[in-house]
């Protein structure tokens, strides 16, 4: 009986592994949003955090890359050189830029809830690329779509609406003052939010973006993600740099001491852009895309709880009713990859005649390729901040028996 418990109670630590392993990555994306929040409130520019933050990521990347993955380095040539530099610029550059940028007019909730667009803005952007294929007399390509539809929705009410504001239970008296200083400058905010809103947007965009042209980087470096990942740091580091001294002429805002700037730049370099590619890569590895995916809202949860404790931060109805449906929106998109991945499963299971069939097998479950495209910062980003691995796996083709094919052969 002793045994059996031990058993099962081992059985259920391994299963439950997954889980805790992603609700253990939206609490340290939640808490890089705060700690971001705060850091840019108290003068630090975004442009040197960005820096900052690759250069730790590439740091603490690169070592664990020379070691694991230092053999059958695939050659730089220039096409593959300007993939990794496009790929640095979306990622790294824009997107990284663009959104702590509206982080710093908005709030971390209202980032995060403008994060799950990602999904759809991805399977938009995947479609127009003649990456997904749409059959509307599917299920579960009419709930892509309307997921999709539901979520643009969403983030447009977030940012056109804004409406009265909500109180926390446990933050109604906490923070008394907040509403005299609101009225005196509603139309200052207004412009803010709806900038900081416009800035969300585009990050997402460039992040998507990020995604669909990732595929063919991936192609070269799917047995070298490590390398990927802290080439794409490394340059996305210089070109943040470029970016830095063109916009920012004060030579001051490069000084950083043992304060809340340090630490939100180790913490998004080391948690954000580390720790969770690897923790997140094992989890899709071994549950799928879809499944990192799901857990996104959760960070939206924590980081609402956390802001209005630590931040005093106001919710506003619209952002509440936006983002219920941004996150109605994520997860029809996600069941209709979920299904794409079950039917492409099956397809995989039946031999089919096919020609130069490309063979990449990793452990873990059969995903299809196109659901790459969809995977989350990985979060992510509460936001930017969550960047996964891209994995791609197909089902090798079993090859025709000899005998048959020489009787076809004499035939």
């Amino acid at each position: 009986m002793a045994t059996e418990k031990l058993r099962c109670c081992a059985k259920f630590l391994e299963s439950s592994k997954p889980y805790l392993a992603m609700i253990s990555l939206q609490f340290g994306y939640a808490g890089m949003n705060i700690i971001t929040k705060v850091s840019l409130n108290q003068g630090m520019s975004h442009y040197v955090l960005v820096v900052y933050r690759h250069a730790f990521a590439t740091v603490v990347i690169a070592p664990f890359a020379f070691i694991f993955e230092r053999k059958g380095q695939p050659k730089i040539t220039f096409p593959i050189f300007m993939q990794i530099f496009i790929l640095a610029l979306l990622g790294p550059v824009i997107d990284q830029n663009f959104y702590y940028a509206g982080l710093k007019l908005t709030s971390p909730t209202f980032s995060c809830a403008m994060s799950n667009m990602l999904p759809a803005m991805t399977f938009v952007m995947a479609f127009f690329c003649r990456m997904e294929k749409i059959n509307i007399k599917k299920v579960r390509c009419i709930a892509k779509i309307v997921g999709t539809l539901v979520t643009v929705a969403g983030a447009m009410l977030m940012t056109l609406y804004r409406g009265p504001i909500v109180e926390m239970v446990w933050a109604k008296h906490s923070h008394p003052r907040n509403k005299t200083n609101a009225t005196s400058t509603t139309g200052s905010l207004d412009k803010d939010w709806f900038l900081g809103c416009i800035f969300l947007i585009i990050a997402t965009l460039a992040w998507a973006s990020l995604f669909v042209l990732q595929a063919k980087a991936i192609q070269t470096y799917k047995n070298h993600q490590l390398s990927l990942t802290s080439l794409v740091c490394f340059i996305g580091t210089l070109q943040a740099i470029a970016v830095t001294f063109v916009v920012e002429h004060n030579p001051s805002v490069w000084r950083i001491g043992w304060d809340m700037n340090l630490l939100a730049a180790a913490y998004a370099g080391i948690v954000s852009s580390s720790i969770s590619y690897y923790v997140q890569g094992l989890v899709i590895k071994r549950k799928g895309p879809v499944f990192a995916t799901a857990f996104s809202p959760l960070m939206m949860i924590i980081v609402a709880i956390m802001g209005s404790f630590i931040l005093a931060e106001q919710i506003y109805l619209g952002g509440v009713i936006g983002a219920i449906l941004i996150v109605i929106g994520l997860y029809s998109v996600l069941w209709g990859k979920h299904k794409e991945q079950i039917e492409s499963k099956v397809a995989d299971e039946i031999p089919l005649p096919v020609k130069d069939a490309q063979i990449a097998v990793i452990a873990g479950p059969v995903i299809d390729a196109r659901d790459n495209f969809t995977q989350e910062k990985y979060g992510q980003k509460g936001e930017a901040n969550n960047k996964p691995s891209s994995v791609l796996i197909t089902m090798p083709i079993r090859p025709e028996p000899p005998m048959k094919a020489n009787q076809e052969a004499k035939a």
